[in-house]
């Protein structure tokens, strides 16, 4: 006998589907400022030489495959429900994610890989040039790191894209230091080295992305979700004997899921006491535990071992 509990956490107000649907209009904005930035610093990067320039630019692009990856992965996830896809294309913000993440990793070797050779072989870089298409491109990051701000914290899909902003902002800022200490020092070894720092502040923000998208696609239990303190809460409310079949997963960013068999004392086993210990159960996480959806499947002692008959 189960239970379904449906509230929801965390969402802006007016917001609908899931949660990265809020900031669809955001991660637009930093798309067209992204596109914007990308063909300034190829055309910066053709003219000055810069590799730093062109570390940057590769960045910019793969961010604007990721910004436009995610949004497509925003409309499907939101699309409703059929009989064979119960949760829809949810899951779909978290496949983006983790293409996000091979492009960013991608993008990294080739950037470390490339400063490398720069090292043994230096090329002559315009500095003056590089700092101006540097300055352009971290304006337009850090408005595109405000727009993503607040959803970052929401949805691993909106997550990813800053990430990837942030990356290019503290890229840009990198081309601009070493764009001006090649103006006054003329020491070209700093254009290859800032394009090492672009790509060492790549690659561990994109594998924890990785890891946590990970988790979800592996249904592991949310970082903010105590099992064991959700196990003991449940044990504590009145009438419940024992617990088993805890799971607790995510769907998708914002939309935590529970399921548990609750073994429940035979004087519970009525209707009335039935509906209320199913309110206590769903007052108790709803109040302690963000949890999107819980089912509770209520039985008496010795259920489980029927059960496990049956399926044998």
């Amino acid at each position: 006998m189960g239970a379904g509990h449906d509230h929801a956490h965390g969402l802006p107000p007016g917001a609908a589907g899931t949660v990265s649907a809020a900031y669809r209009g955001r991660l637009r904005i930093a798309l067209a400022l992204t596109v914007t930035v990308l063909v300034a610093e190829l055309v910066g990067a053709a003219l000055s030489g810069s590799l730093a320039l062109l570390a940057d630019a590769g960045h910019m692009a793969t961010d604007a495959v990721g910004l436009t990856m995610a949004l497509l992965a925003i409309h499907f996830a939101n699309r409703p429900a059929s009989g064979r896809r119960t949760y829809g294309l949810a899951r779909a913000e978290i496949l983006a994610a983790l293409a996000n993440c091979v492009l960013l990793l991608g993008v990294g070797g080739y950037v470390l890989y490339e400063a490398i050779a720069r090292f043994v072989e230096p090329a002559d870089t315009h500095g003056g040039l590089t700092l101006l298409f540097g300055a352009i491109g971290l304006v337009a990051n850090l408005v595109s790191l405000a727009v993503l701000m607040g959803g970052q914290h929401e949805s691993l899909n909106v997550r990813g894209a800053f990430l990837e902003v942030l990356a290019d902002a503290l890229g840009s800022l990198a081309v601009i230091v070493s764009a001006t200490v090649i103006m006054i020092t003329g020491w070209r070894a700093a254009d290859p080295i800032a394009s090492l720092v672009i790509g060492a502040m790549i690659i561990p923000r994109t594998l924890k992305l990785l890891r946590e998208a990970l988790d979800v696609l592996l249904e592991a239990a949310p970082r903010d979700v105590d099992i064991a303190s959700v196990r003991a809460h449940i044990l504590a409310l009145p009438g419940v004997e024992d617990l088993h079949d805890l799971h607790v997963w995510t769907i998708t960013s914002g939309m935590p899921v529970l399921s548990a068999h609750v073994v429940v004392s035979r004087s519970t086993l009525n209707a009335v006491g039935h509906e209320q210990l199913l309110h206590d159960l769903q007052g108790c996480l709803g109040e302690h535990f963000d949890v999107e959806h819980c089912t509770f499947q209520l039985e008496p002692r010795g259920h489980a071992e029927h059960e496990a008959r049956l399926c044998h």
